[in-house]
């Protein structure tokens, strides 16, 4: 797959992610680190976002952890970190999803009975 252009911000990221983990990203089991990361970073998202909006507003642990909107960016980088070792192309594959957004607003599926 061709990297993504240094024009892109995911090139910029994917460049920066290649300095910063040089020669970590060629180990087999990285890419399993990655998947459980990513599961651990949803969770603390969900976690400080419900102390904080949801239903566990007395959670004091989760609020004085990170916000929600810091976990959001965890789980971005943990996403690209996937796609990088994988040779994903996460432009490509978000604007397939966009597509997909779009013609839903357009032709909505019909529930099935």
């Amino acid at each position: 797959m061709k990297k993504p252009s240094m024009k892109s911000a995911f090139g910029k990221y994917i460049s920066y992610l290649d300095n910063v983990e040089r020669g970590v990203k060629d180990k087999e089991e990285f890419g399993s680190m990655l998947i459980l990361s990513l599961v651990e970073e949803v969770g603390e998202m969900a976690r400080a976002y419900l102390a904080k909006h949801g239903r566990k507003p007395t959670n004091l642990a989760a609020q004085a952890d990170e916000t929600y909107e810091q976990e959001l960016g965890d789980i971005i980088v943990s996403v690209l970190r996937f796609a990088r070792i994988k040779n994903i192309d996460l432009h490509k594959r978000v604007m397939y999803t966009l597509r997909k957004i779009a013609k839903r607003q357009i032709d909505p599926k019909h529930p099935h009975p």
